[in-house]
């Protein structure tokens, strides 16, 4: 039975994701642990009174965990009295059970972005959207798109990425004077920056480095790091008689230039997190 399903009465016997827990002291000295219980559907307070140090290595925030117990109205919200809890093993844990899920699915969404890929004409360009896919695949395929509100489920980094690829093709098709690949490119890895800058699909919250750089900066570092490795910078080598715009490492180092510059500037503006306002057209798509 999901959590939304239940009502006061119902007897409940069966998986749960641990959200959140607290260890609180009752009006008497007693220890309990306040509990945020969830699976697909919602969430639900629950508590396990009278609570000990097994209960607390047991009920743990991030796991799933087996519950009997017993749903009751309290201040006119239901509640979930835990009688019993023990541990689940996480390698028979189904988490689309336990956290939403993008409303599309993955083998779906995986071949979108292969067919986005594939149809980037710029070699560079695609070169370099390959190489981060390839470097943060295993992440970028489950990782939500935020703590909450923003794709705040499972695959959501995807979604979010392959709806906004949907938008740019469509707006090519009326603007043809905007580039192409390189606002497709852009707009497939622009938040790849999320795969450090969160933890990950339990209980997801913001990382050392997702609180300290965020994930713009984040995402403009690997970029450049990627760049490099592919040679996109070696304009920068050049002799200084050589470096002049007509060379061929210059429009190398531009398309480089110009996918960070829509990183960085992809909040639009400094009282949203860009270090830089949009000055390219793709950059404003």
């Amino acid at each position: 039975m999901k959590i939304t399903e239940m009502t006061d009465g119902t007897n409940v016997y069966g998986n749960f994701f641990v959200n959140d827990v607290k260890r609180c002291v009752d009006n008497k000295g007693g220890n309990y642990l306040a509990v945020v219980l969830q699976d697909s559907s919602g969430t639900m307070e629950g508590r396990k009174w009278s609570s000990t140090l097994e209960d607390e290595d047991i009920i743990v925030k991030g796991k799933v965990i087996y519950i009997e117990g017993k749903v009751n109205k309290y201040n006119k919200t239901l509640q979930l009295k835990i009688m019993e809890a023990a541990k689940v093993n996480e390698d028979e844990v189904d988490w689309a059970q336990f956290i939403s899920t993008a409303p599309m699915d993955l083998k779906v969404m995986k071949a979108k972005l292969d067919a986005y890929v594939d149809s980037i004409q710029n070699n560079d360009v695609k070169m370099l959207v390959t190489k981060l896919l390839a470097n943060f695949a295993k992440r970028f395929y489950v990782w939500p798109a935020a703590v909450r509100n923003h794709h705040d489920y499972i695959s959501g980094l995807l979604y979010h990425s392959i709806t906004m690829a949907d938008m740019t093709v469509k707006v090519c098709s009326v603007y043809p004077q905007i580039n192409r690949d390189v606002l497709l490119g852009g707009a497939i890895i622009h938040d790849l920056g999320k795969t450090v800058e969160l933890s990950g699909v339990q209980s997801t919250a913001f990382t050392l480095e997702g609180k300290m750089l965020g994930h713009i900066s984040i995402g403009q570092a690997e970029l450049r790091k990627a760049a490099k490795e592919l040679g996109m910078y070696a304009y920068d080598d050049l002799p200084e008689e050589e470096q002049v715009e007509t060379h061929p490492l210059f429009r190398k180092k531009e398309v480089a230039v110009c996918m960070e510059h829509m990183i960085l500037s992809h909040h639009g503006q400094p009282d949203f997190g860009s270090p830089v306002r949009p000055l390219t057209r793709e950059a404003h798509v």
